[in-house]
């Protein structure tokens, strides 16, 4: 069974950093793509950042291109998101999600579709 666990959320001022981590368990010798997503109160959860199994290649949503990065770690299944210049509206649940059997392809993995196993999520919020 695979296990994600999220580390890192917390509580901010607008303009601030965070940064998330997430680590995948239970499938040894296999590298999963990875991405955030996350939820506000009332809304659709929505894709955040996405890395490739390798690491070579990232996709973010639009309204966090150029402030989020995202990145894997050296242990097999870990990666990070770096968030900088966090504004209100970022306020919500980031959850990690791991791709097991879907395609590899960008734009599914851009979709709750593209993932198998979820974590529990972290709660960030940032105040103004």
């Amino acid at each position: 069974q695979v296990h994600l666990e999220e580390s890192g959320g917390g509580l901010v001022q607008a303009g601030g950093s965070l940064r998330l981590s997430c680590a995948a368990s239970g499938r040894p010798g296999t590298k999963f793509a990875m991405g955030w997503f996350r939820q506000a109160p009332g809304q659709e959860r929505e894709f955040v950042a996405g890395v490739s199994w390798s690491g070579d290649n990232t996709y973010y949503a639009d309204s966090v291109k150029g402030r989020f990065t995202i990145s894997r770690g050296n242990s097999e299944n870990t990666i990070y998101l770096e968030m900088n210049s966090l504004k209100p509206e970022d306020t919500a649940v980031y959850l990690c999600a791991a791709s097991e059997y879907g395609p590899a392809i960008i734009a599914v993995l851009r979709t709750t579709r593209g993932y198998d196993h979820w974590g529990q999520g972290t709660q960030v919020t940032v105040s103004s």
